[in-house]
């Protein structure tokens, strides 16, 4: 059962996938339209879930659920990793290589692999203050406050 994103309490568990490219301007209604149909119907054992998603920087997919009324299991969460695949699949995208690092170098987004990423924090090309995406956050209060932020403050800091 779809809920906007903001109406979602804070301990909800969130997956980010990050895109190796942005999406097309024009494709983001027919994204947005398969995440809240994928949304809607997104159960465990047969009993909705109260989710949602967000698109941001055109770049990342976030899916969120609630896990107060309804504990996603297993099956669900399979579920929704084949919903991530045929995206990949219909939008010619790479969301679920996690072999990789996505930053701002300026107002451009880049995404490196990790080897290509060290070699960037190596020739002092990314520094402790690069704003970095920490997709390993789990939770909606996580992403709200550690998602977007400096090398050093995320799991980027151990290539300094």
């Amino acid at each position: 059962m779809y809920v906007p994103f903001d109406q979602l309490d804070d301990t909800a568990r969130i997956w980010i996938y990050p895109s190796d490219t942005p999406f097309n301007e024009s494709a983001l209604p027919s994204l947005e339209h398969q995440l809240e149909t994928f949304v809607n119907g997104w159960v465990a054992h047969n009993n909705p879930l109260k989710a949602s998603f967000l698109i941001k920087y055109r770049r990342f997919i976030v899916l969120a659920v609630e896990t107060e009324s309804t504990q996603v299991s297993g099956c669900s969460i399979d579920s929704s990793v084949r919903f991530i695949q045929q995206i990949e699949a219909d939008f010619s995208k790479v969301l679920l290589d996690k072999m990789n690092v996505t930053f701002k170098q300026g107002e451009y987004f880049v995404h490196k692999s990790i080897p290509e990423f060290k070699a960037l924090v190596k020739n002092r090309s990314v520094t402790p203050d690069t704003i970095v995406f920490n997709n390993l956050v789990t939770t909606k209060s996580e992403f709200e406050s550690h998602w977007e932020v400096t090398a050093q403050e995320s799991w980027h800091q151990r290539y300094f």
